[in-house]
């Protein structure tokens, strides 16, 4: 089993060789690991793992490798049963059908319905409009169909129209190493470039160095200057997972050239909208969280703020406290994005979707006016425009 994972992270483009094998071979002879996937995973990644550029790769190879060995945390006892929830049928209803079934009213109307379903149903139940099921026109289940409900179970969306989703799903990080493409996003990102030199003088200065020996009698008189950097600091978002899926590799492109064009980059990732947590990595989002409060009081407000997402949800999630799909987030995401703009004054938003799409989906138009309109689409053309806006 531990040949073939090593033989998988040389196929990924790991540099890995039979040297950390043999250091973790004897680590697990050692009983450094035990029976602990978790131990596992920590072990062979600090062994075989020599550059951090690397670590998402890592993620990738180990997941493929020892799939189905890791055990379900966080798991609440009033989850619902996985036999409830087992995709026996779709519903499929006309536009006319569709426009028939009402909704509840609201997210707390929603909440509070669900909690007393909970409390009376004992069986699984497929079809109809009032129970926790499958294939029906109630506001709680999977494969059905109702304007404002909660998606519980189901793989993925269909109508995108739930308010709230009861699901742990995974999400992988982008890859920074991804090329094709990526050139032409960096030509774009360039205009937000001011060059300083910085740090230990290591450059030879040739105007400075004829000047000085010059005035030296001809006596050679060698002159060095730092070197001339980007200067631009940048903090990037990066919404990920749901209907973000759609726009992956167009995230990575950008990714890769933002990794390449700025020397000061730190990025971090959320779902759907920032709230008062962020994180780096999408395999341990539930364990290493960082405080959004931290990333405020960590980079100075001379960062430039990138933010990328599609901005599509349910409103619920921008105006309300618990409306995040994954947790029950006690400040609205409005108010998050609002001390990030006011710490970040040079800020704008980055969405993937066609500009001529926004203005039919409710929660675009909400997060563009929290962005003071700085939201530009995801193409040469949008990101010359961001940069012009945050290189004021």
């Amino acid at each position: 089993m531990f040949a073939a994972f090593l033989l998988s992270l040389k196929q990924a483009g790991l540099p890995v060789s039979i040297t950390e094998y043999l250091m973790l071979i004897g680590a697990m002879k050692a009983g450094l690991a035990e029976y602990s996937v978790e131990d596992f995973y920590y072990l062979s990644r600090a062994t075989l793992v020599k550059d951090e550029r690397h670590l998402d790769r890592f993620d990738r190879v180990f997941g493929a490798c020892f799939r189905g060995l890791e055990t379900a945390e966080g798991v609440s006892p009033r989850d619902l049963p996985d036999e409830w929830l087992r995709k026996l049928a779709e519903k499929l209803l006309t536009p006319e059908e569709m426009a028939e079934i009402q909704a509840l009213g609201g997210f707390e109307a929603l909440m509070q319905r669900l909690g007393e379903l909970l409390a009376e149903q004992t069986s699984r139940h497929q079809g109809g409009s009032k129970w926790i099921g499958t294939a029906g026109t109630s506001p709680f289940g999977a494969y059905g169909y109702n304007p404002e409900g909660v998606r519980i179970g189901q793989q993925e969306s269909r109508h995108r129209r739930a308010v709230k989703v009861w699901d742990r799903r995974e999400f992988r990080d982008l890859d920074g190493d991804v090329e094709l493409g990526t050139r032409n996003f960096r030509v774009a990102l360039r205009r937000l470039r001011r060059f300083a030199r910085q740090g230990a003088p290591v450059e030879l200065d040739i105007p400075d160095t004829i000047r000085s020996t010059a005035n030296n009698a001809g006596v050679l008189d060698l002159k060095l200057t730092p070197e001339r950097h980007n200067a631009v600091k940048v903090l990037l978002l990066l919404d990920i997972g749901g209907s973000m899926d759609e726009h992956v590799r167009l995230s990575q492109e950008l990714f890769s050239a933002c990794r390449s064009e700025f020397r000061h980059l730190e990025f971090f990732y959320f779902h759907n909208f920032p709230y008062e947590r962020l994180w780096k990595h999408n395999r341990r989002r539930h364990d290493e969280v960082t405080p959004t409060f931290d990333v405020l009081h960590t980079y100075g407000s001379d960062y430039r703020l990138i933010i990328v997402g599609d901005a599509a949800m349910s409103p619920y999630e921008i105006t309300m406290p618990g409306g995040s799909v994954e947790h029950w987030n006690e400040e609205p995401g409005r108010l998050w994005l609002e001390r990030l703009t006011s710490h970040f004054q040079r800020a704008a938003w980055l969405n993937p979707v066609p500009e001529r799409s926004w203005q039919f989906v409710n929660s675009t138009t909400i997060t563009r006016q929290l962005m003071g309109d700085r939201m530009f689409p995801l193409t040469l053309a949008g990101i010359d425009s961001m940069t012009r806006e945050l290189g004021r």
